[in-house]
């Protein structure tokens, strides 16, 4: 309830409305874009460039369901044409951060070692399970939905999210090494 009447707001002018969906939103937008494209400078211009996109089109938006998972599909499509023009470079060298609430350091620095071993797993999968792994988990999309975005049948997508996730705990687990 509370993304219909930011989207509202955002229609009628408020900025403070559209920074809270920004700030509601671009932690996990960035997450699946850098998964998707290995890069963190290429998935921060998506992720600006799937706000910009937002922002433009407000004006005939109109809200059926979840304003993240229409904004996560934004995002997974802004990066699959980055991709198809081959404007992104396969580059994960920087280790990622998350922003998160513990104030541990240990804490903190234990949950960034696993999220640069989930990144690190990421990238060893072809990018069509990598793809629907992150829309399924990340953006919480159904796999018909998924499917159906990407124009391949629902068992295509089952088998590609299955694939995918067997072989990230091979990875995870020491089982496959590349």
């Amino acid at each position: 309830m509370e993304d219909k009447i930011l989207v509202l707001k955002c229609k009628q002018g408020s900025r403070p409305a559209l920074a809270r969906i920004y700030e509601k939103y671009k932690a996990n937008l960035l997450l699946l874009a850098m998964a998707l494209l290995n890069d963190r400078a290429s998935a921060e211009d998506i992720v600006h460039d799937v706000f910009v996109a937002f922002v433009d089109n407000l004006k005939g938006f109109r809200l059926t369901g979840s304003l993240r998972a229409y904004l996560m599909t934004c995002t997974a499509n802004k990066a699959r044409d980055a991709l198809r023009t081959s404007r992104v470079r396969c580059n994960l060298g920087e280790p990622v951060k998350i922003e998160q609430s513990a104030q541990d350091p240990l804490d903190r620095m234990v949950c960034n070692e696993q999220v640069s071993l989930l990144a690190g797993a990421l990238e060893q999968l072809p990018y069509e399970q990598r793809e629907i792994v992150m829309l399924h988990i990340q953006a919480d999309l159904p796999l018909r939905a998924i499917a159906r975005e990407l124009g391949i049948s629902a068992n295509t997508a089952k088998s590609r999210y299955r694939y995918g996730v067997r072989k990230l705990r091979l990875i995870l687990n020491g089982e496959v090494h590349t």
